[in-house]
Parts: C-alpha cells; sequence; structure tokens
C-alpha cells in the first residue's frame, strides 16, 4: 500500500449522517479506508450547532484523540466542561473513566472536528451516564461492520453469576 495525500478541503467521500432524536446531528467522514489505514482511525465530524455525535463514554482498549478544526464548543472530560476552539487537541487515554469524554456544540455555527484513534479490538465501551456498557469483537468501534463477529449492548447492572445456567 502506498502513502496517500487526502485534502480536507474538498474531500470526495461520501458523508453519513447521524442523527438521533434533537441533540445528536453530525456528518461523518470515514476516513480511515480512503487512506488505507488499518490500525489507525480517521473520521472528520461536523455537529449541527446544539448537537453531539456520540454519548459521554470511555474505551478500555482505544485511545482517542480529537483535533478541533474549524468552529468552538465544549468538551466533557470526567466530571468537568471545558470550552474548546480551533486548533486545540483533546486527548482520551484508553481504559480510565476520568478520560471519559463527549464533544458538544453548544455555539450557532457547525463545529467540525478530527476523531483519531486506535484500532484495537476486541473492545469495551463505558457509558457513565445510562449505565450500559457496549463489547465489539473482530472489528474495532469505528471499523468494518461487516467483519464484526460479535457485538453486545447491555446494562452493568444485569450482571449474572459466572455459573448462572451452565451444567
Amino acid at each position: 500500500m502506498r502513502a496517500r495525500i487526502l485534502s480536507l478541503c474538498h474531500c470526495p467521500i461520501a458523508r453519513e449522517h447521524h442523527q438521533h432524536g434533537d441533540k445528536v446531528d453530525a456528518s461523518i467522514i470515514n476516513l480511515t479506508p480512503v487512506l488505507g489505514m488499518r490500525d489507525l482511525g480517521c473520521r472528520r465530524v461536523t455537529l449541527a450547532p446544539g448537537c453531539h455525535a456520540w454519548p459521554f463514554h470511555f474505551h478500555h482498549n482505544n485511545d482517542e484523540m480529537f483535533v478541533v478544526l474549524k468552529g468552538k464548543g465544549s468538551v466533557r472530560l470526567g466530571n468537568k466542561r471545558y470550552p474548546i476552539v480551533e486548533g486545540e487537541l483533546i486527548a482520551a487515554p484508553a481504559a480510565d473513566p476520568d478520560c471519559a469524554h463527549q464533544i458538544i456544540n453548544d455555539s450557532d455555527e457547525p463545529l467540525t472536528y478530527l476523531c483519531i484513534s486506535s484500532m484495537n479490538a476486541p473492545d469495551v465501551t463505558e457509558y457513565p451516564d445510562s449505565g450500559k456498557f457496549q463489547v465489539v469483537a473482530g472489528s474495532a468501534p469505528g471499523g468494518d461492520k461487516a467483519s464484526r463477529g460479535f457485538e453486545h449492548t447491555g446494562l452493568r447492572k444485569d450482571t449474572v453469576d459466572y455459573w448462572q445456567d451452565e451444567d
């Protein structure tokens, strides 16, 4: 595979529209396959005003980093919220509940950022606000869902005994 150069200003890649209710509204370009990357994920995300792309979460097996390209908003990191503007870098190391994160566009203009992540599978993602977790195996979060062998979202409170229903 050869090195590739891609213009983010004139990106010919199809956008995925990610929407849920009135607070999740994002235009997402998955740059990973176009760049020929396997172990490093990269998405360009544009948030509509007043919206976010994903729930507050952290990964157990994947580091994430965000680069604010255009606009302003805020980021929840752990128990705090910080303003963010163009040119800032945000790090969310894996396996640290204090690095749970969520980028929010609380401005009146679109907010665009790069989401860069390791692409490790399997991974467990926890969602502190709702008490949910998600397990994915076969491809990393943000990876090819068709090659994912296992995916499950559940509630932590539904834990069962290891030997339940076993002979």
